[in-house]
């Protein structure tokens, strides 16, 4: 449990790096190549994942260039405190029942009460803003359909690191793939603004891309351990220190509404802890 809210509280911060940057898909970019710089020295030392989740690999790289890219749509136009919590609010609950159909993992009560209220909670984080639903719809549709993408990813890569035969492994090599195309793609349509990022705020490419490599790592090694569908919602506790960020570092509105909803979270986290 430790180990996800480690991850949980990296995962925060890579987003709120990204929100406070300028163009949001450059900043994206330049995490993702600062995760791929990261990961290189790692793939001289770290054994080839087992030949059967290669396939795993390539589609989690896939999916994830679609996830990075409605990460930066969505910070386009939407608070941080307002776009988090609708990305990650509905993704635990669909995971789990998709998790128990496919992947064949049975949660107990406790764990299935722990996932509604995470979810509940996550989802009311966000209940502040839906008046301004029209402000930032933008962010709200590409919010919902990132949602069922981390559904799809977070599937994949449970699957994909249990078939690798270690973890580190499998997530060096993706990240790596991973910048590729991203980068590609930025160097063709925005290579100006890419090229100015870098300039600017190198450092925080390091930064961020640190952050969501051993964020993303240390999930996928717990889903090793542990319920891929049980992992992925404590994961979640991320949007709690991602709305404190947006509260005390962008100056975002944090009221009562939302430490309700942050006491929901909390009392799910516990009850998949506990039960």
């Amino acid at each position: 449990m430790t180990i996800v809210l480690l991850a949980a509280v990296m995962h925060a911060g890579w987003n709120a790096l990204v929100k406070s940057g300028g163009d949001k898909f450059a900043e994206i970019t330049l995490l993702t190549s600062g995760a791929a710089l990261i990961a290189v020295p790692a793939l001289f030392f770290l054994p080839l994942p087992a030949p059967v989740s290669w396939p795993y690999i390539a589609a989690s790289v896939l999916i994830h260039c679609v996830y990075f890219s409605l990460v930066a749509f969505t910070y386009r136009t939407g608070d941080l405190s307002f776009a988090y919590p609708v990305m990650r609010g509905s993704a635990p609950l669909a995971t789990a029942l998709v998790s128990a159909v496919i992947v064949g993992e049975q949660l107990t009560p406790g764990g299935w009460l722990g996932i509604v209220l995470l979810s509940g909670g996550i989802l009311a984080l966000a209940r502040d803003n839906w008046t301004s639903r029209l402000r930032q719809g933008h962010a709200l549709a590409f919010g919902l359909v990132n949602a069922g993408v981390i559904v799809v990813y977070t599937l994949v890569d449970g699957l994909g690191v249990r078939l690798a035969g270690n973890a580190w492994s499998y997530v060096a090599w993706m990240f790596f793939l991973n910048a590729l195309p991203l980068l590609g793609v930025a160097l063709f349509t925005r290579r100006a603004a890419l090229l100015k990022a870098a300039r600017n705020n190198w450092c925080g490419g390091l930064a961020g891309g640190a952050l969501t490599l051993g964020a993303y790592g240390l999930v996928l090694w717990a889903m090793t351990q542990a319920p891929i569908a049980l992992v992925a919602a404590l994961r979640e506790t991320a949007v709690i220190f991602g709305v404190i960020i947006a509260c005390v570092v962008l100056k975002e509105r944090f009221g009562a509404t939302r430490w309700t909803a942050s006491i929901l979270v909390a009392a799910g986290a516990a009850s998949m802890k506990l039960w």
